[in-house]
């Protein structure tokens, strides 16, 4: 059974830095991508970064470029979220997911994904 953790979340003030953390467990896939996705009150869920595994091939919102970077550690099975300088408008559940067969003009779209953790609220005071 594929599993995700996210945590990390928490309540910071505009400028300051987080790092979200996804633990993953039962991959059995060849090719898949992981990423970070996030919601706000009353707006879509949108996609934030995500990784391929095998090439580690990434995608970051053009958005988000120079302050969110994503990594992963294969060893700890964790995928993480580095989210600096952040600003009142990244307020908003961030959650990981993966899926596979996912092409690659499809990677920041929620239903490309099959598997999906639980949300980490992140809230950002101005």
């Amino acid at each position: 059974e594929v599993q995700l953790q996210a945590s990390g979340g928490g309540s910071v003030q505009a400028g300051g830095s987080l790092r979200l953390s996804c633990t993953t467990s039962g991959f059995t896939f060849d090719d898949y991508y992981i990423g970070w996705f996030r919601q706000a009150p009353g707006k879509e869920r949108e996609g934030v970064s995500c990784i391929r595994s095998g090439d580690g091939n990434t995608y970051v919102a053009d958005s988000l470029k120079g302050r969110f970077t994503i990594s992963r550690d294969f060893n700890a099975n964790t995928l993480y979220l580095q989210m600096n300088s952040l600003k009142p408008e990244d307020t908003a559940l961030y959650y990981c997911a993966t899926g596979t067969r996912i092409i690659s003009s499809q990677v920041a779209v929620p239903s490309s994904y099959d598997y999906w953790g639980q949300g980490t609220l992140v809230t950002v005071s101005s």
